[in-house]
């Protein structure tokens, strides 16, 4: 083998080993990135149920009025029927 050749062979190791450490940098990187991405998602998941939670009692009162109101507007309107009947 030639000076030439151990050089070039040489150099080629060398970035071989380069390569190797850069993939293994980025494989390093992906896997973080890709436990950030579940991390944000189960927050933002969590939190959308976290609040349907803590807000659900004031949903519900909020219904039964509105289910209240409505049973009083249809009381008004069928006594309103019945006073039309009457006077025809």
């Amino acid at each position: 083998m030639t000076p030439e050749e151990k050089e070039l062979l040489k150099r080629c190791l060398e970035l071989a080993e380069e390569n190797n450490s850069m993939l293994h940098s980025m494989r390093r990187s992906m896997r973080l990135a890709r436990v950030m991405s579940i991390i944000y998602w189960v927050v933002i998941i969590g939190t959308a149920l976290g609040a349907l939670y803590l807000v659900q009692p004031y949903i519900d009162t909020i219904m039964s009025v509105y289910g209240g109101a409505k049973e009083q507007l249809n009381t008004v309107g069928g006594v309103l029927d019945n006073l039309k009947q009457l006077s025809q």
